[in-house]
């Protein structure tokens, strides 16, 4: 039991909270240890259990998914989350990955992906719906090239692209620097080098980044 990765729960829908969890624990290594419907209960739970990840929904009462985020960010509680929704709105994904979010599933095909966006998080590694990925490409791509807005990108060397691919999937430093069988510094020292020769500053931007130029890479 020691060994599975413990998470907790917080939707105000008991329905999908249920199917949420017989789904996750079908896989052996995944065990939900609560459920709970608001932000504050979700907070009591996270500071007394401890879980390896926390679920949140982004629309909970008493303290919605962003102010639940930041509150352990505030008291500096030792767990991954993930976000939940039915919003795709590039602003409230924005800000989830801000604060630290390490994945965010869209409800509609939660079921679905849950276990995959747990496993990934839990690795030390990102994940976000597919659909979601797809609707931020073809928004963005309504647009100007990205390559002609910002030639910078064409400063970087291949090795620098290819690792801002894999971060663009989601994929850590160290599962990166296994891949492609190279040290776990060397991939932190391309990583610095990205974010200095695109200008990128500040947490969690170079995977912003990745993310919404995906296909230019």
């Amino acid at each position: 039991m020691d060994d599975k990765i413990r998470i907790v729960i917080a939707d105000d829908h008991p329905v999908l909270r249920r199917g949420l969890t017989q789904v996750i624990e079908s896989d052996p290594m995944l065990m939900v240890i609560a459920e709970t419907g608001d932000g504050n209960a979700a907070l009591a739970e996270i500071e007394a259990l401890k879980p390896n990840i926390a679920v949140l929904d982004a629309d909970m009462p008493k303290l919605d998914g962003l102010g639940t985020l930041r509150e352990i960010r505030k008291r500096k509680l030792p767990v991954e989350v993930v976000f939940l929704t039915i919003h795709d709105q590039e602003d409230l994904f924005h800000a989830a990955i801000d604060l630290g979010a390490k994945g965010y599933i869209l409800k509609d095909t939660a079921l679905t992906e849950i276990v995959k966006g747990l496993r990934a998080v839990a690795a030390g590694g990102h994940y976000w719906s597919e659909a979601l990925t797809s609707r931020f490409l073809e928004r963005r791509n309504r647009g100007h090239a990205f390559t002609q807005e910002h030639p910078t990108l064409n400063d970087l060397t291949p090795s620098e692209r290819r690792i801002l691919r894999m971060i663009a999937d989601g994929k850590s430093s160290k599962e990166i620097a296994g891949e492609l069988f190279i040290h776990y510094r060397t991939v932190e020292n391309h990583r610095t080098s990205i974010c200095e020769k695109l200008d990128l500053h500040g947490p969690n931007t170079l995977i912003r980044f990745a993310l919404q130029h995906k296909s230019e890479l």
